[in-house]
């Protein structure tokens, strides 16, 4: 295991870039970064509490923002500037703007991960927000980039968190975190009822996931420290970190079997080989 970057706050969303760096955000730190073998440089101080990113169509950066979190509690944060949202960052200036906060008047509640089709269409998910003993509603969303549509494909699941397509694009894979399930969904901007693909075994909770070019989904496992990876048929397998909070992976390297992975509580982004090829996103830096 190789470390490639340390002291981040609680990274998240790592996007592997053409250049050889790796851009993760730090959701403790507000922050986005752009990590180099040993170097880090800051793309943007974009607050709230970054989660998730990914590279458009236009080559701006995306990003999932859960508006917060209180870190002596670890909750959401909450008042004024703590809205859910979609942003979108140009990577050449910094610059960042708010791109959704709601969807048919409702506001967003904690953006968390997301993932571009191949027509450039986003598909983000929701975790809901957690604080004083109370959890509120999680769900899957799709839109244009533009800011100009946002549909809600489902308003009513428990904790959705990682998000990725199968390789023919026809399929929405999402993992819920607090019941360590994956579920999956047909690419159609319409509602709809998830498919349970797999739960996980043991006391764990899932977190962000990446799809590899066979098909299968490896997701972030929490509590007990891995990547679990599970087919399409639904067999999970799980290679252990050594972190409480292995949070996300992504697939990068000339022959996409270099997994970068963020360990959140040790502050770390890492690279490992991986058995097998990432599946290539369709839009890189």
């Amino acid at each position: 295991m190789e470390v490639l970057a340390e002291g981040l706050a609680f990274p998240e969303g790592p996007v592997v870039m053409q250049d050889g760096s790796v851009i993760v955000v730090e959701l403790a730190g507000g922050r986005i970064t752009r990590c180099w073998n040993g170097r880090k440089e800051t793309v943007c101080m974009i607050g709230g509490g970054p989660n998730g990113a990914a590279i458009g169509p236009d080559g701006a950066l995306y990003v999932c923002n859960n508006g917060g979190l209180d870190l002596e509690k670890f909750q959401n944060a909450r008042g004024s500037g703590c809205e859910g949202r979609v942003e979108r960052v140009d990577l050449a200036t910094g610059k960042f703007e708010r791109v959704y906060d709601s969807c048919d008047g409702i506001a967003l509640e904690a953006p968390n991960d997301m993932v571009f089709d191949a027509d450039g269409r986003l598909w983000f998910t929701d975790l809901g927000k957690s604080h004083d003993g109370i959890r509120t509603a999680s769900g899957l969303f799709t839109c244009l980039p533009d800011g100009s549509s946002i549909t809600a494909i489902n308003r009513h699941a428990s904790g959705y968190n990682g998000i990725g397509l199968s390789p023919d694009g026809n399929t929405v894979y999402c993992a819920d975190t607090h019941q360590a399930r994956l579920y999956r969904y047909a690419r159609q901007v319409e509602a709809q009822r998830p498919e349970w693909v797999a739960t996980a075994p043991g006391p764990v909770g899932f977190d962000s996931l990446a799809v590899t070019a066979a098909g299968n989904v490896c997701v972030a496992t929490l509590f007990e420290g891995g990547i679990t990876t599970v087919t399409p048929g639904g067999q999970t397998s799980r290679r252990d970190f050594d972190d409480v909070y292995v949070t996300n992976i992504a697939f990068g390297g000339a022959d996409m079997q270099d997994a970068f992975i963020t360990l959140s509580s040790k502050g770390l982004l890492v690279k490992v080989r991986w058995d097998e090829p990432g599946l290539r996103l369709n839009f890189n830096g």
